[in-house]
């Protein structure tokens, strides 16, 4: 697992992501968005992810594009991203696109490290998903929701559903009254990848910022 550190490393706030190469490319330009949309010092960790549909995935479930399914080695990369989370003092929080940012929400039902979930258009369509978040307990307080308004207009059956379910666990997030938004951007799950996750992040500092909130 290789690590790549952006920002301020003697910052109090971490950020913790899961990325591809196509995330890196962008990463430069939602370091930038983050530092312009929030008054907070932040240490940015990315963490590449070699196997993605394995790597990420709290379970197995066959495939829904291509011929690659998915495994079930999220609680493996977890346990490697908690040893980065190991000094008290600090406030992290998690975040991620697409399957990442399913895994960021999967992350705070596993964990209470994390002070936030950054889900940007996350994958919610994985099977069983939402029951999963309907079972079980969320251990953070701090929930940001993303989702492009073409998303869940794909001929793809099983991915097409992602609008019904994003709907379903944001309203399940507000039952457990968790502090939460639900973001729609312009355009397909494609556009502006990492202008959508900045806007997360910084979301989730401002809302852990006391001069934000007086």
């Amino acid at each position: 697992m290789k690590i790549y550190e952006y920002g301020n490393r003697d910052a109090d706030t971490v950020l913790i992501q899961p990325v591809d190469d196509r995330d890196l490319e962008g990463i430069d330009n939602e370091v930038e968005i983050i530092t312009r949309s929030s008054n907070r010092s932040f240490y940015l960790l990315t963490v590449k992810i070699e196997d993605w549909n394995t790597d990420l995935s709290p379970w197995t479930a066959p495939a829904v594009f291509g011929k690659n399914g998915f495994g079930c080695g999220a609680e493996k990369t977890l346990s490697s991203i908690l040893e980065l989370c190991t000094d008290s003092r600090r406030s992290y929080f998690i975040g991620g696109y697409s399957l990442a940012g399913l895994f960021a929400l999967w992350a705070v039902y596993r964990s209470d490290v994390f002070r936030g979930a950054a889900a940007t258009s996350p994958s919610v369509w994985f099977p069983g998903f939402t029951d999963f978040m309907r079972r079980e307990n969320i251990r953070t307080g701090t929930v940001y929701l993303s989702l492009g308004d073409r998303e869940e207009k794909v001929r793809n059956r099983i991915m097409a559903a992602v609008g019904d379910r994003i709907r379903e666990a944001y309203d399940l997030l507000l039952e457990r009254e968790i502090d939460c938004v639900l973001e729609w951007n312009e355009g397909n799950h494609f556009r502006e990848t990492d202008v959508r996750t900045a806007r997360a992040f910084a979301w989730l500092m401002n809302r852990h910022d006391p001069q934000v909130l007086s």
